[in-house]
């Protein structure tokens, strides 16, 4: 697999492979104590990088890992968003963590609702879950919204088996029936929108 040529878009971001030049804003993700609160806790930039390094393998091994995730507007790197299936998971997952500066914008949403998209359609998965604490409220929101709901309780594999977590997820046919609604209701709204200008101009004229 060619990795320069895999690329996601949706209205403001970009979705890539991660590429060396991400990994200064990834060493500062993984430093802030919010941020890392529910992942383990703050990493030194020696651990961030291995883990950063284990991410671009991952994409070599497996053909999939989380995305890179730019920011369209600024060009920035914001955080990191996709499929992972580490030996030991509990399941085939699509997970998010974004720098806290870009939180509060959507954009998880927004990149996760692509991923997913990507795991069902490229890598053919039946389900995709989402690993979350069980005090971590944003998560749950962020999977909420994409139609998930919690399934079951896992632990974590080494070096986190000590950590237990509440799995949300849905199937394929489950988010596929939500991409058909959401698709219809986008159609009946462009529908009543192009009726009440047409209505609008025969008014006017």
């Amino acid at each position: 697999m060619d990795l320069r040529t895999v690329r996601l878009q949706t209205e403001r971001l970009l979705l890539r492979p991660p590429a060396m030049e991400d990994v200064d804003a990834w060493a500062r993700l993984a430093a802030d104590e919010e941020t890392m609160r529910h992942l383990g806790g703050v990493q030194p930039r020696t651990v961030a990088w291995r883990n950063f390094a284990f991410a671009v393998g991952s994409w070599h091994l497996q053909g999939f890992y989380g995305f890179s995730v730019i920011e369209k507007a600024s060009g920035n790197w914001i955080g990191r968003v996709g499929p992972l299936q580490p030996e030991g998971w509990p399941g085939t997952e699509v997970g998010w963590t974004l720098a806290r500066e870009f939180w509060g914008r959507g954009y998880a949403f927004e990149a996760a609702t692509a991923a997913i998209d990507w795991a069902f359609d490229h890598l053919r998965w039946n389900e995709v879950i989402h690993c979350i604490d069980d005090d971590n409220q944003v998560s749950m929101a962020v999977a909420t919204k994409l139609g998930s709901r919690k399934l079951r309780t896992a632990q974590m594999p080494a070096p986190y088996e000590k950590m237990v977590v509440d799995v949300w997820g849905q199937s394929r046919d489950e988010w596929l029936a939500r991409a058909r609604e959401r698709s219809s209701t986008t159609e009946r709204n462009s529908t009543t929108k192009d009726t009440k200008d047409t209505k609008e101009k025969q008014v006017q004229g």
